[in-house]
């Protein structure tokens, strides 16, 4: 059994969170080079390379990326010979939290849902927990903007809906969302499962580097159509027009209910930000 301590996993969750809203992923930034290639609006390509101007001050001067430094989301892979040793996970993954937005100087974002009032320290955080074979401790820390999650719809679908069903709705979630989610966005895609696991997957998906295919090549051939789709829409970054409204769109699947066909569509901003530690 391979010992983890909660001292460590506070530290690099600290660390964590303030590089995500520090540092746009290289991956983001490559996208963003491509789509200049893209581009042919004069408009859309003076935002592009505001984009990335923006991306580099934040790095250069250790600023956050955006003035909304987000909701923490957590995703964790926990090998079972791994033990926790020093606390518990849960906790030090939220003291870690607690510590980079605070010495970070990141925007507390989390309040009571009615009355408004901030948690004051951007906790508590949003984690999904995983256990897997293996020695290693995964914890990918993902800062999720407002805007963007906003923009996100889940749909339980009828069986008969099939693929032109799944398509009309992410097609029609993109085109309603408009400018509100800071185009040119990520579209993560869950299809199958349940309905809060195909919100899960959605969200998962977005962790995929840009870039990368899809290693199932019917899901690849899907997300290319579907960002064809979008990008036809016209809407372009930030809503001013332009032929590139998605950076990428990417679909994580699995088997549902004979009766079902859950959907879900997560959207993430240009601001992509999100780290992997492996302890």
């Amino acid at each position: 059994m391979r010992e983890v301590s909660t001292k460590r996993i506070i530290a690099e969750v600290r660390d964590s969170a303030i590089r995500a809203n520090y540092e746009l992923g290289e991956d983001v930034v490559r996208a963003f080079q491509d789509a200049l290639e893209y581009e042919e609006s004069p408009v859309a390509r003076d935002i592009l390379g505001q984009l990335m101007e923006n991306a580099a001050i934040a790095r250069e001067e250790r600023t956050p990326i955006c003035q909304d430094t987000g909701v923490a989301v957590i995703f964790v892979e926990l090998g079972q010979e791994v033990s926790i040793v020093g606390g518990d996970l849960k906790s030090a993954l939220e003291e870690g939290i607690r510590q980079g937005y605070e010495d970070g100087f990141l925007r507390k974002s989390v309040c009571h849902p009615f009355s408004r009032q901030n948690t004051g320290d951007n906790t508590p955080i949003i984690v999904h927990f995983d256990v897997v074979p293996g020695d290693k401790l995964k914890i990918w820390v993902v800062p999720k903007g407002g805007g963007s999650e906003n923009m996100s719809q889940l749909f339980m679908l009828p069986p008969s809906a099939g693929w032109a069903g799944i398509r009309e709705k992410v097609i029609d979630t993109m085109e309603k969302a408009g400018p509100n989610p800071c185009p040119p966005t990520i579209v993560g895609v869950g299809i199958g499962g349940n309905f809060e696991q195909s919100a899960l997957m959605a969200k998962k998906a977005l962790l995929r580097p840009l870039g990368t295919k899809n290693q199932d090549l019917e899901l690849a051939k899907l997300e290319e159509e579907l960002l064809t789709e979008i990008n036809r829409t016209g809407i372009g970054p930030q809503g001013l027009g332009g032929r590139v409204t998605s950076l990428a769109v990417h679909i994580l699947m699995m088997p549902c209910h004979i009766a079902s066909l859950p959907l879900a569509v997560n959207v993430q901003c240009h601001a992509s930000r999100h780290l992997e530690i492996v302890l």
